[in-house]
């Protein structure tokens, strides 16, 4: 099934280039992913496409516009084979769009500043006879030398209700919700401020976020965590039937945020809906010393289904596993082991 919509994606895609090949896109934008870096190098991500932006969420608004502007974050027209330039601090390198509109750009800069460093990506050469750069802004996340340690976030069914066990709920909640309606777990977004730190001396503990969410929630994603003040950090998700770069698994997220700041511990967070359990614990056995604590939030619909207890029966490490029912088990254990 999935080889087959690929099939008819790629089909679409061809059809709709051929149709506009002949002119400038009409409305091109570069969208750049939150980045992230520090001293091992930069990962830029980001897509373009010939669409306008997506209207924000307003206080009020009718079920109409929620599902509208759901739709559109899915209905995109993306442009493959765009040339770019990507600059972060003293570091300039190229890109190009692959044929879902996705361009990663990985750079060495020598100086960056923490918590968010500022940089651009622009076109770096004619594409369909536009001339102007769209020079767009990116943000990358640096983590201050003070940070204790680092945070890994799954995102559905760990911070925000998604019922990705129900298929119709799941469906629902994405296609009528917004970023203002859509609430998280009580307690969460409170947790979370405190592992970062925000209300003690020295540097914030940096957050990623790492999820199996298509990449065309991000801005639904970011406008969530701004409005419900989670630690902003970067989204690290997934294209869903596109590129190999588009669709690496969550354990890849994992370990390129591993590699790229080696100097951190890291706390891990998901659920027991799907597969963190069994993800965080390859990670653990992989990286000795580099993991302080496993949380997983229990929102599996047959608790007795045994899943999490195959890992935990098994777990044979010095880190806590910790099974939560809600954000108050997962604070009483972090404030146990001094993470609070």
């Amino acid at each position: 099934m999935q080889r087959l919509v690929v099939d008819l994606e790629r089909a679409w895609d061809a059809a709709r280039l051929r149709r506009k090949a002949s002119g400038p896109p009409r409305d091109f934008r570069i969208e750049p992913y939150l980045g992230h870096g520090g001293p091992e190098g930069v990962v830029v991500r980001g897509r373009v496409l010939d669409d306008p932006p997506i209207s924000e969420a307003v206080e009020g608004e009718g079920l109409g516009a929620a599902v509208r502007r759901s739709l559109r974050q899915f209905v995109t027209d993306e442009l493959p084979g765009v040339p770019l330039r990507v600059s972060v601090g003293d570091a300039t390198v190229e890109a190009v769009t692959d044929g879902e509109g996705y361009f990663v750009a990985r750079l060495a800069p020598s100086a960056l500043t923490a918590p968010w460093h500022d940089g651009h990506v622009e076109l770096a050469g004619a594409y369909r006879g536009l001339t102007d750069p769209h020079r767009t802004p990116l943000r990358v996340r640096v983590p201050d030398e003070h940070a204790r340690f680092g945070v890994i976030s799954d995102v559905d069914d760990t911070i925000i209700e998604t019922g990705v066990q129900r298929v119709g709920l799941m469906l629902r909640q994405t296609f009528t919700g917004s970023a203002l309606t859509r609430t998280p777990f009580p307690g969460a977004a409170e947790l979370y401020r405190h592992l970062e730190g925000r209300d003690l001396e020295g540097g914030l503990n940096p957050f990623f976020y790492v999820s199996s969410s298509p990449w065309n929630l991000h801005g639904f994603l970011l406008a969530f965590l701004e409005h419900r003040d989670f630690p902003l950090g970067p989204l690290l998700l997934r294209d869903l039937v596109g590129s190999r770069e588009g669709r690496a698994r969550k354990h890849e997220r994992i370990e390129e945020v591993l590699a790229l700041h080696p100097h951190l511990p890291f706390v891990l967070i998901g659920d027991s809906g799907e597969k963190d359990p069994q993800i965080y614990a390859d990670i653990v056995a992989a990286h000795p010393g580099r993991i302080l604590a496993v949380y997983i939030r229990e929102v599996r619909l047959d608790p007795g289904d045994g899943r999490v207890e195959a890992v935990s029966d098994a777990w044979a490490h010095d880190v806590p596993f910790v099974l939560a029912a809600d954000s108050a088990a997962v604070r009483r254990h972090a404030a146990s082991i001094g993470l609070l």
